[in-house]
């Protein structure tokens, strides 16, 4: 008899019911740890630290992909179809404000080379909601973006802004009155993507698992050795006080984030793969008064010129980024896998960081960096303060395309299958195509909502107070975690 099976008296059940094992507790393995929780699989989540949804910064739902004009129209569609199924899922956890983009004049972007692109989300988000009603989740779609010229923005600029904005010219007034209109092109887009609070996230997968009485949820576990039989698998693992545990399940969920790579080798299910470490800055601009929507102002990426990106919170709290070799992005951080090995392995410093956190110095230096990259285009920005640790971690891309934004999951053999998000609003479509693949469960006349009950009875005011204990804990300010906007 195996080692694997002398040892089952741990989780050994007498009921029959469906075992999985999902393997990363972030934004790809709570999400579907939920999931199949919810349709009720016995599942087991394990994850290596204290904490669900701990990996790389979430800001944006990126509905139809407007920050990346160079991807194809087809991933736009996806993210657009991914991104309504998210919110209806995690409704709580969704930062209501549009996102403005704004083209430099150092770009060779037009404005209205968006336009076609934005005319046919609009068109394909009215058919989702003929389709289903419930898809009606990003507004009218009539309003789905809005053009605005410097004619207009003048005019808004001398406006007060309402306490509770709610249309498009409401949440531009800020955008209106600080921008430099000289540094870029018109016309300006305002589109209806909304923001996402990584905190509020964490604390709906927390609270809906604690919840469910069928998912056991292992922090503090890690895995650190697994077989493959003919009927599922036997897994080894290390518990937060050290003990040898044992495991054994019908399926396997790769859902190690930028980690996959290391659990294919150990399952000997190879897989090319990129990794790319990447980090965002806490700031906060006491002197702003207004609310913001998100603001991009397109660019090369890795070059000087970058992308520019302003995530607004809570109390004038912003989360920036730029894509620069200065500031989101780093020398030698995008790494590829091997022909010996599936995991990608980051230079040795960048792995220090996603070890054992950052240096004050390189926060500062690197915070005041992403300062500088907004002020020139909003003047005003450059007295913004420093105010935190920058959320960073590493991001999977399957595959060998860096462009790669809309991807979900692949499967090796009958009982091994990996989810591969690149874009967190993935993960839904990912989970529901391992139980379809597996063949677990009908979806017919079903919706997102009716399946996930425990899910939907979770109130704003449990999640936020939860949202709000998860930042402080790991050393963030808690209005990254409040609710934001309010937008129909």
């Amino acid at each position: 008899m195996s080692i694997f099976y002398q040892k089952m008296q741990f989780h050994k059940q007498s009921s029959q019911c469906t075992r999985v094992a999902v393997i990363g507790g972030g934004v790809a393995g709570a999400t579907t740890a939920l999931h199949m929780s919810e349709l009720g699989f016995r599942v087991f989540l394990l994850e290596k630290s204290s904490g669900l949804v701990n990996g790389p910064p979430i800001c944006h739902l990126h509905a139809g992909g407007n920050l990346y004009p160079d991807i194809s129209t087809n991933q736009c569609i996806r993210l657009l179809k991914q991104s309504i199924d998210t919110i209806r899922l995690y409704r709580h956890t969704i930062n209501r404000r549009p996102t403005v983009i704004a083209i430099p004049k150092n770009n060779i972007l037009n404005p209205l080379d968006l336009k076609n692109r934005l005319d046919l989300l609009k068109q394909c988000y009215s058919e989702l909601i003929a389709q289903d009603p419930l898809n009606k989740v990003l507004g009218e779609p009539s309003k789905y973006y809005k053009l605005f010229s410097r004619e207009d923005l003048e005019s808004l600029a001398v406006l007060e802004q309402p306490d509770v904005p709610s249309t498009f010219e409401d949440w531009l007034i800020p955008f209106a009155c600080h921008t430099n209109f000289d540094g870029i092109k018109f016309p300006v887009i305002a589109v209806g993507e909304y923001g996402w609070s990584v905190f509020r996230l964490a604390a709906v997968t927390t609270l809906a698992l604690e919840k469910l009485d069928n998912c056991e949820l292992m922090l503090k576990s890690e895995l650190i050795g697994m077989k493959e039989v003919s009927d599922g698998w036997e897994l080894k693992l290390k518990d937060g006080q050290g003990q040898e545990q044992y495991l054994d399940v019908d399926y396997v969920v790769n859902a190690c984030g930028y980690k996959t790579g290391t659990l294919d080798d150990w399952a000997n299910k190879k897989r090319e793969r990129m990794v790319e470490f990447k980090a965002a800055y806490v700031t906060r601009w006491s002197k702003n008064k207004h609310l913001w929507p998100e603001v991009i102002f397109h660019g090369e990426r890795g070059t000087p010129n970058g992308m520019a990106q302003l995530t607004p919170y809570s109390q004038g709290v912003f989360q920036l980024h730029g894509m620069t070799k200065n500031v989101t992005l780093f020398e030698d951080g995008l790494v590829c896998s091997s022909p010996i090995s599936s995991q990608p392995l980051l230079p040795k410093e960048l792995q220090m960081q996603l070890d054992k956190g950052w240096d004050e110095k390189l926060i500062y230096q690197r915070s005041q960096n992403a300062i500088d990259h907004i002020g020139q285009y909003i003047p005003d920005y450059f007295s913004a303060r420093v105010y935190g640790k920058p959320l960073y971690g590493a991001q999977q891309i399957p595959g060998k395309d860096k462009s790669l934004r809309a991807a979900d999951v692949t499967f090796e053999g009958k009982r091994y299958g990996r989810v591969e998000t690149v874009k967190g609003s993935s993960c839904l479509e990912a989970a529901m195509k391992l139980v379809m693949t597996w063949g677990l469960f009908d979806y017919t006349d079903t919706s997102i909502e009716s399946l996930h009950p425990v899910t939907m009875s979770l109130s704003d005011v449990e999640i936020e107070q939860k949202a709000q204990q998860l930042a402080f804990a790991r050393g963030y300010p808690t209005q990254l975690a409040l609710s934001y906007g309010n937008m129909n």
